[in-house]
């Protein structure tokens, strides 16, 4: 069939089929954990009534917009959580953690990450990186970090150690970046929650970019205060076309909900313009979306490791996220595999991917996405910085069927110039 409609070689082909046999068990429970998930979002929609009604348009201050306020509270049932905020106005997944941050966060209190440094679109918020443009640290916020132990795993005693200061708000980053560490399970940020409950008053937030519908529990069932993250990404399904949401405690989601706005309104302004039509058909397409970019993972990790490549997560590993690296050994092999990977684009195929200087990198990057929805991660996409040990991280996939191809392609552009 691939070669019918692509020219895929046949030791691609056949090394593709071992990897299809190889991963039976984890598509079985990517299904599992899909199904549940879909259930758990359409008892959401059933239990709050929604209806045609709630796809109206809303302009101007928006006062009164029913499907908007409707959105919230779908959104906070199939979450755990109290509450939610989810519009489109939030430009990011780091617009929105921002919002949240000095939603949360006030002049001289202490904000603790406790998964190493953020990512580095997070770190000009915080103040890290970046002066004089407006940072948490700018407005007398103060910073502290602590490492992840030597296997990228929280270390316990350390937060421990962090937490005989007086700290406002513990910070969680799920997903790996532009790192080596694997992402953390729900689970894993229920024991770091409980441990700062247990000896603290902070405010538990989670950066959950990558890993909603990952698992059938978030990490608001954990204990989680607050967690946040982007509509281009999972929750959105590949249909929303912007937008973010904060999910939480109902006292914390409306603090958010002052920064969102402004003091004293709120939540109650903000029109939908039209928008909660593909907000809420995302959302409910969310579960099956992110099931298809499991199984895409899950296979490219499968062929890789049949051609002798490192991969991390392995395809039989449990998954927390939906990205998947690969450690491709050779600039030339990590280039290949992103201008294969493009060829295998919906939304410009054509277009040959090249390193660049990107703001905000040390080193090149190249980057490979042809999406419906620009900078869409929840569609296939892969990227990396030029550099040792030239690892590709890729993620997202509409559907299994189209993405695997695009992981073929990526392996047969290899393939052509000898790298594989």
């Amino acid at each position: 069939m691939q070669q019918h409609f692509f020219k895929i070689d046949d030791k691609i082909i056949e090394r593709g089929e071992k990897a299809m046999r190889k991963i039976a068990e984890p598509f079985k429970r990517i299904e599992s954990i899909t199904e549940h998930n879909q259930l758990k979002v359409l008892s959401s929609f059933i239990e709050n009534g929604v209806s045609e009604s709630h796809f109206v348009e809303s302009t101007g201050y928006g006062y009164g917009d029913r499907g908007r306020d409707v959105l919230d509270k779908v959104f906070a049932q199939a979450f755990g959580a109290e509450d939610a905020l989810v519009r489109h106005s939030f430009a990011s997944g780091t617009h929105t953690i921002a919002v949240a941050l000095y939603g949360l966060l006030r002049p001289n209190d202490t904000m603790l990450c406790v998964t190493g440094t953020p990512y580095d679109t997070i770190r000009p918020v915080i103040g890290i990186s970046g002066e004089g443009q407006g940072s948490l640290k700018d407005f007398g916020v103060r910073y502290k970090e602590v490492d992840l132990d030597s296997d990228g795993k929280p270390d316990f005693d350390a937060i421990l150690d962090a937490l005989k200061e007086d700290i406002r708000l513990v910070y969680i980053q799920r997903s790996r970046g532009y790192t080596l560490r694997p992402s953390l399970s729900v689970q894993e940020t229920g024991e770091i929650t409980r441990l700062v409950k247990a000896n603290s008053n902070a405010v538990v937030m989670v950066d959950n970019c990558y890993g909603e519908f990952v698992q059938t529990q978030e990490p608001t069932d954990f204990g989680a205060d607050i967690i946040v993250g982007s509509l281009i990404k999972n929750a959105g399904g590949g249909i929303a076309k912007t937008g973010g949401y904060i999910a939480g405690k109902a006292d914390l989601v409306e603090l958010c909900s002052y920064r969102m706005t402004t003091p004293g309104l709120g939540r109650e302004v903000g029109a939908s313009l039209g928008q909660n039509r593909e907000l809420f058909m995302g959302f409910f397409n969310a579960p099956h979306v992110t099931g298809e970019a499991v199984k895409t993972a899950v296979f490219a990790a499968a062929l890789f490791e049949e051609f002798g490549f490192k991969v991390a997560p392995e395809s039989d590993e449990k998954r927390a996220d939906i990205v998947q690296s690969f450690f491709l050994k050779t600039s030339e092999s990590l280039i290949a595999f992103c201008q294969g990977m493009q060829r295998g684009a919906p939304i410009d195929s054509f277009v040959m991917p090249e390193p660049w200087d990107m703001p905000g990198y040390d080193n090149k990057v190249i980057m490979a996405a042809g999406a419906f929805t620009m900078g869409a991660s929840i569609e296939l996409s892969a990227d990396a910085p030029i550099k040792p040990p030239f690892v590709a991280w890729m993620q997202g996939g509409l559907n299994f069927h189209s993405a695997k191809m695009g992981v073929l392609l990526a392996a047969q552009a290899m393939l052509e110039k000898g790298l594989l």
